[in-house]
């Protein structure tokens, strides 16, 4: 494949030609000149669009995987199609599919997918998590060790957290030799049980049972308590982390993640990309396109969570999609299941609301920080260098029409978002959604 993208501003901060506007020639999946005013050759593709931006392709770091075992929901490849809309070149994928991939047999058939979605002229590449404990029951552990050699990219047991301390402390140990991640969602459940929405004052003016920001903080405080406990002994820290928290939500939880960073303990932290958008007062029509887990918060928390972003503190931004049918939302609230279907407007729902965010921040959230975290091939805008890269217009205004995705459970839907993906690059193929074109209509060239 020959292409050439025109006039493209570099956003990559560990990149030479950061913030400056070149041209990109891409031949057979490399980079082979930057510079200006380079010339088309014979068959080139040029991509040559007002404010193109360039960046390395963006990673997410959360989603969920309904294949195998509810594929009418969405199809590992209906996943691949809406995260190259999404601007995502590479996707982690949840393990509680069903089958749970809690053993080789279920990770080899994602990953077999996963290999023929990501392979050349595809849309994005997806990493599959292997669980902790078989089922993702939280009682008996997996082979983690053929899991890790199948190639698991991470141990989780994805949207049920570890109840079981002796469990997580365990899996840290094992993982340690490995030079493993552990994935965990903080939740103490004995205090969430039943619960629907944010507990506070509107969870109160509304009837229903609250999901107290104090049961996040309480499994942080003790997840931190264990990797402290496993580490004393050992000299050396090691330099990746080895304990990943996903999805906070509340302000005291970043507060507790950036003291324990500034001690030196090796974690890291996520936040997905609607926590930033929504608060606990956006569900009194009783939307239940808003129902999440964890739930959206006070304002105070919100705040917390973009100053995290700002200083650091969270590493990256994930998108946390859950694709559901329309029987599973248009019911009654207390009945409709967690989970919207988000991975299309990470970008846009985040740059829309990121005030003094620096755009160059937000895109290191989705570069730099999910593939150190996850242990990812570095990428970077430079001549020799692998083609994965996403391709925006950071000032365009469109609005969220037609989804990729056949689930339609998203808020976003209707509304008019800032920032728009205008294709991928992977290697040797192209998904390109111009401005000319709707947001369904994709181009791939190979």
């Amino acid at each position: 494949m020959l292409l050439l993208i025109r006039s493209a501003r570099v956003v990559d901060t560990t990149s030479a030609h950061h913030d400056q506007v070149v041209d990109l020639l891409i031949e057979n999946g490399l980079i082979t000149r930057i510079g200006t005013g380079l010339a088309a050759p014979d068959g080139a593709q040029v991509i040559d669009v007002p404010d193109l931006h360039v960046s390395a392709g963006w990673v997410d770091g959360r989603a969920a995987a309904n294949d195998p075992g509810h594929e009418h929901r969405e199809t590992l490849t209906d996943l691949a199609r809406a995260a190259a809309a999404g601007g995502f070149t590479d996707v982690v994928l949840l393990p509680n599919t069903s089958p749970v991939i809690d053993a080789k047999d279920t990770l080899g058939y994602v990953r077999r997918m996963a290999e023929a979605l990501g392979g050349p002229g595809q849309p994005s590449r997806l990493h599959p998590m292997a669980a902790i404990t078989k089922e993702a029951k939280g009682v008996d552990f997996t082979d983690m060790i053929d899991l890790h050699r199948a190639g698991a990219i991470a141990f989780s047991d994805g949207d049920h957290p570890l109840q079981n301390p002796d469990l997580l402390l365990k899996t840290l140990q094992y993982l340690r030799p490995m030079n493993g991640l552990l994935v965990n969602r903080a939740e103490e459940q004995l205090l969430t049980q039943f619960g629907q929405m944010h507990e506070g004052i509107q969870s109160t003016l509304l009837g229903l049972k609250g999901l107290p920001a104090m049961a996040e903080v309480m499994m942080i405080e003790r997840d931190l308590r264990l990797l402290a406990y496993v580490l004393e002994q050992e000299t050396d820290v090691p330099e990746n982390p080895i304990l990943h928290f996903a999805c906070l939500s509340a302000a005291e939880s970043v507060e507790l993640v950036r003291r324990a960073k500034a001690k030196g303990l090796p974690i890291s932290c996520d936040v997905a990309a609607h926590q930033l958008v929504f608060t606990d007062t956006d569900l009194a029509g009783f939307d239940t396109y808003l129902k999440v887990n964890p739930p959206f918060r006070a304002q105070t928390d919100v705040d917390a969570l973009w100053n995290g972003l700002a200083d650091g503190t969270i590493d990256m931004i994930v998108s946390d999609h859950h694709p559901h049918d329309e029987e599973s939302k248009n019911i009654e609230f207390d009945m409709a299941e967690f989970g919207i279907s988000t991975i299309e407007t990470v970008f846009a729902s985040v740059l829309t609301q990121a005030g003094t965010l620096p755009l160059t921040t937000l895109i290191d959230r989705l570069t730099l920080g999910p593939r150190r975290v996850l242990r990812l091939p570095a990428v970077t805008i430079a001549e020799g260098q692998a083609a994965v890269l996403t391709l925006f217009d950071p000032g365009a205004q469109w609005t969220f029409s037609r989804p990729v995705s056949p689930a339609k459970n998203s808020p976003f839907l209707g509304q008019t978002l800032t920032g728009k993906v205008l294709g991928t690059v992977l290697l040797n193929g192209t998904t390109l959604s111009l401005p000319s074109q709707t947001p369904k209509d994709y181009v791939a060239d190979r």
